[in-house]
């Protein structure tokens, strides 16, 4: 059979790496046409490598309303994270105390765990509501004058709700504490301005992926305020102003920063159009599809961010028969996949265990037709119907 005769595979699944961009392709391409290069040699291939380097970090910087001397490329998400929480903690410390939220990524809760088990810091967790939204009064109420940092993810990447962040920083300004978001799943969907939000008090760290703005993996930022002092996770010959040593991964960047300006560029309207075929999507799945419910927020979600339980039934058993079908689902978070067990996230959102575990979720990399969401409706109900 001829490639051009193979069923076509639709990926719903962007919220754990979106398609590469042609843009990142053809940047990463030339840097690989070009040659070999370190940036931090003095020769011409090592000019040439720093000049699409500082490229990167400019591109990165403007997209985002941050400084060039503000963003620390980072192997990814998870790096980043880490280099913010336990950074910015063990740097120039108020105290030993941190205040983050029960359903924050695990490279965020890990890190808070690290230096509590190692560093002898506590953490206080947030509550959420049901939607996994937290109120800003929560927060403000456990911030202490020991309290170091405040880290507080935009949206959440398992059930699409968005924080209201502008209020919770509204609750915290007056109290001298650092704020660290981590905008991994938002900024790729979402209007993100890091000059915007990082007055004193405010955001002062946050976090970005290249894999999910359809950049390459193994690629990532922190954008960290002028003048915050933060302590290296990695060791070794300066690079990054001596925040994150390491040869930079010059390819990968190339693909980021490409990928970067091209999502930010038409973030506006592709929102919109993501924000339509969601809300089809839901309406559809809930009005069709026996025993679903949406989880998150209703209306305060990522534009392309679908998830749902659907009571009895396995979740496992219909990401297969989605997959069977050539359609691309996940169960939450690509970082938890694998684990047998629920999600702690939808348990902090007062989900049974029983039903935390029949969790599946859509994130679109663009919008997609009435025929496909008809497809995804079908084969749910039908594996449904099967198990009941």
């Amino acid at each position: 059979m001829r490639v051009d005769d193979e069923p076509t595979y639709h990926y719903l699944d962007a919220a754990a790496t979106a398609p590469l961009r042609n843009e990142a392709r053809e940047a990463m391409l030339q840097v690989l046409t070009e040659g070999a290069g370190n940036p931090s040699s003095v020769h011409s291939a090592g000019h040439r490598a720093a000049r699409v380097l500082e490229h990167a970090r400019s591109t990165v910087a403007a997209a985002f309303g941050a400084r060039e001397s503000e963003v620390v490329f980072t192997s990814g998400g998870t790096e980043a994270n880490n280099l913010a929480v336990i950074g910015i903690s063990l740097a120039a410390p108020r105290g030993r105390h941190i205040v983050t939220t029960e359903i924050e990524h695990p490279s965020v809760l890990e890190s808070c765990r690290f230096l509590e088990r190692v560093h002898g810091f506590e953490i206080s967790l947030v509550p959420v509501d049901a939607t996994g939204r937290v109120e800003p009064d929560d927060v403000a109420a456990l911030v202490r004058p020991d309290t170091t940092l405040v880290s507080i993810g935009l949206a959440n990447g398992e059930v699409g709700t968005v924080q209201p962040l502008p209020e919770i920083l509204s609750a915290v300004e007056d109290r001298g504490v650092v704020v660290h978001t981590d905008a991994v799943q938002a900024a790729a969907v979402l209007p993100v301005s890091f000059q915007a939000l990082a007055w004193p008090g405010a955001v002062q760290a946050l976090s970005v992926a290249s894999h999910k703005f359809g950049g390459p993996q193994g690629a990532g930022a922190l954008l960290l305020r002028g003048g915050l002092p933060v302590e290296p996770l990695i060791h070794g010959g300066g690079q990054e102003s001596g925040r994150r040593s390491g040869t930079e991964n010059v390819l990968a960047l190339a693909g980021f920063s490409a990928a970067v300006r091209a999502a930010t560029s038409q973030i506006g309207t592709a929102a919109l159009a993501l924000s339509r075929s969601r809300d089809v999507l839901v309406s559809r799945v809930l009005a069709e599809v026996p025993g679903a419910a949406l989880t998150g927020h209703p209306t305060e979600r990522l534009p392309g961010h679908a998830s749902f339980v659907v009571a009895g039934v396995s979740g496992e058993s219909l990401l297969v028969a989605l997959d069977a079908a050539g359609i691309a689902g996940s169960s939450g978070s690509a970082c938890a996949a694998g684990q047998n067990e629920p999600s702690p996230t939808l348990l902090a959102m007062g989900y049974s265990p029983e039903l935390a575990q029949t969790a599946i979720r859509f994130t679109l990399p663009a919008p997609v037709d009435e025929q496909l969401i008809g497809r995804v409706v079908d084969v749910l109900r039908t594996e449904v119907t099967r198990q009941h």
